[in-house]
């Protein structure tokens, strides 16, 4: 398994092993792709925003959906990292691995450990997609395992 550089995004984008509806050049990283919120839902609040911002109460959990819609071919995977930024604000974020054969909008929670409110704004970038490359193919992609999330958009809390 290898992590693709700047270039090998750009050149899995052009050779259609990866695809990023909504993709900026200015939020590739040297190592990956910097994600943009699109909407956020506090759920202390109940509050959910897909435009301006949103405060994020202390100790209160948050869901973020990704503005990007990403497709990834059978030898792409991806690690995500929140930004150090937020982590410097104090926010603490689970997150999982994108498998081989995803197709969707992604869907990440965070937590404010802080002792204030938090700003998120839409637009902001929230985390970076680290993307690998499998040594061989998977013998059945995501969508042909599982596939629960296959094609979703916008924030999705519960399993399909």
């Amino acid at each position: 398994m290898s992590i693709l550089s700047d270039k090998d995004v750009v050149n899995a984008i052009e050779n259609g092993q990866l695809k990023i509806r909504g993709f900026k050049e200015s939020n590739l990283t040297p190592n990956g792709y910097d994600l943009t919120i699109d909407e956020v839902l506090v759920n202390r609040t109940k509050t959910k925003v897909s435009e301006g911002k949103i405060l994020v109460p202390p100790l209160s959990n948050f869901v973020i959906s990704t503005k990007e819609f990403v497709e990834f071919g059978p030898k792409v995977t991806g690690q995500l990292w929140i930004r150090s930024t937020w982590a410097r604000r104090g926010i603490i974020a689970s997150f999982g691995k994108i498998d081989a054969g995803f197709k969707g909008t992604l869907t990440l929670a965070g937590f404010n450990s802080s002792p204030n409110d938090v700003e998120i704004s839409v637009g902001d970038t929230f985390a970076q997609m680290v993307l690998e490359e499998v040594s061989s193919e998977a013998e059945q992609t995501y969508d042909e395992r599982s596939g629960n999330y296959q094609g979703q958009t916008g924030i999705n809390l519960k399993r399909p």
